[in-house]
């Protein structure tokens, strides 16, 4: 998803309008909403300080939004080529499934850190499945990622309180 689109599945999920979001970050009641359909379909773009008051006011974090071009099968697919040419991905036939895997062997330091990274992923997915955790507690840790990932090797759900405290600040508006 692009940007535009984040931003818009993320107030969605947290069931604002465009003007609620929009007056939230500062911008004039009369045109908040203008502005963030400006956002939302990619005719503007916000900036990183914009992008970070967005991600706040949204309780995410900011790379929850500014996620790779992945709205298309093809920039999919170059975005795993990438990973693959940073020796931190390899694609493998195992027993006749198509599998992508951490490329620990040769790709250092980085790539172990990718791996674990995996891991506290499929930990926390396992969590979900095994009925441990919510769907909203997986969806924090995923939206929220890293700030809930203080060792980057087993990461935990974070508690409700320090989520439901930053709601309350109004982020300072900008361009």
């Amino acid at each position: 998803m692009a940007t535009g689109e984040r931003i818009r599945f993320f107030r969605n999920l947290r069931g604002m309008t465009q003007k609620a979001l929009g007056t939230l970050l500062g911008f004039p009641p009369t045109s908040a909403d203008v502005r963030m359909a400006q956002y939302e379909s990619e005719d503007r773009t916000p900036k990183a300080d914009l992008t970070a008051a967005i991600a706040e006011a949204l309780d995410v974090s900011p790379r929850a939004i500014t996620v790779p071009d992945i709205d298309s099968m093809d920039g999919l697919m170059h975005t795993l080529f990438a990973l693959e040419d940073r020796k931190l991905l390899r694609v493998q036939n195992i027993d006749g499934a198509i599998c992508l895997r951490a490329e620990i062997a040769d790709g250092g330091v980085r790539a172990a850190d990718f791996d674990q990274r995996l891991r506290a992923w499929q930990e926390q997915a396992a969590k979900l499945r095994a009925g441990e955790i919510t769907q909203e507690d997986y969806d924090r840790w995923r939206y929220s990622y890293p700030a809930h990932d203080d060792t980057r090797i087993h990461t935990a759900i974070p508690p409700e309180e320090p989520v439901r405290a930053r709601r309350g600040r109004k982020p300072k508006a900008r361009e």
